[in-house]
């Protein structure tokens, strides 16, 4: 975890080289943070056939999200897409098309969400996407707006209590995931379950049919507090921060997207939504500004 405000700074202005260098569903969910301010006022949406028109013409915002990924993304039991990241795309259509409304949402996993991006199905990816080397030769990054780390969901007599307790070990990761790749670089003599959906990982934790789950922090703490039988251990590792994805080429989508971070960070939104979505179920020693975009002091 990140021990000072200082190191948003740091790891963004890295990862943004990086970025260069590389090249480059329902709606009526409950009453929520208060939507931002209109990003427009720090960007004129582009006249023309590009792709901010594209998606004026067409009336709607595609976005591809998770749909089992609390707090993020998720269907509660009424049906709705609701999460921190399903506000974030309400402001974006909010802002684009003047209704939070006017929006659909295509629920995306980590094997599927580049693809369905590429053949047009979306119009980008919000669905707790870290920025890697590779997803960056296919994609093209905004700015990052979360940083989360890795760490592991165990039965709570389990004596496993870090990743090098791993060895020998089957863990349940998601195929193409931080923790995919981390664990894959950290232990390699691990065995690992790949599993797509949230669901079927914690029930095959349940049953015996793995040591532990390696994801990312923000997802696990909210399974442990729901499952009593389980508890998270570990220091987080494989911190990466996360980033809405579009098309290659598209810059133009890329700025807006930007122009509204960069007005959400100035409204301190992010906190909002942490503050609703997040804090909840996090330990004591969570602290927002370790993770959230922060307005600058």
């Amino acid at each position: 975890m990140v021990k000072s405000k200082s190191m948003y700074a740091v790891w963004l202005s890295v990862i943004l080289l990086f970025v260069l260098a590389a090249g480059c569903s329902k709606t009526d969910g409950p009453q929520t943070a208060s939507a931002p301010g209109n990003g427009q006022d720090a960007l004129k949406v582009a006249k023309g056939d590009g792709p901010l028109q594209r998606i004026k013409s067409k009336g709607k915002l595609v976005v591809g999200v998770k749909t089992d990924y609390n707090p993020f993304g998720y269907i509660d039991e009424k049906g709705n897409n609701v999460g921190f990241e399903i506000e974030m795309a309400k402001a974006l259509a909010q802002d684009l098309l003047g209704d939070a409304n006017k929006i659909e949402f295509v629920s995306v996993t980590g094997t599927n969400r580049i693809s369905y991006l590429q053949s047009g199905k979306i119009d980008l990816i919000l669905a707790t996407m870290s920025i890697t080397e590779e997803r960056a030769k296919e994609v093209d990054f905004s700015e990052p707006y979360f940083k989360s780390g890795v760490q592991l969901l165990v039965k709570a007599d389990s004596t496993i209590q870090d990743v090098a307790d791993l060895k020998g070990k089957k863990v349940i990761v998601v195929p193409g995931s931080t923790g995919d790749l981390g664990i894959a670089k950290q232990v390699p003599d691990a065995e690992l379950v790949k599993l797509q959906k949230t669901s079927e990982s914690v029930q095959a934790l349940k049953d015996g049919r793995a040591d532990a789950f390696a994801q990312d922090n923000t997802l696990l703490y909210p399974l442990a507090g729901s499952n009593p039988e389980f508890k998270v251990v570990g220091k987080p590792f494989a911190e990466l921060p996360w980033a809405i994805a579009v098309r290659k080429g598209e810059s133009e989508l890329v700025d807006w997207i930007n122009a509204n971070l960069k007005k959400w960070e100035d409204q301190d939104y992010f906190y909002e939504l942490s503050e609703q979505w997040i804090a909840p179920n996090m330990p004591k020693e969570f602290n927002p500004s370790d993770f959230l975009r922060r307005p600058k002091k």
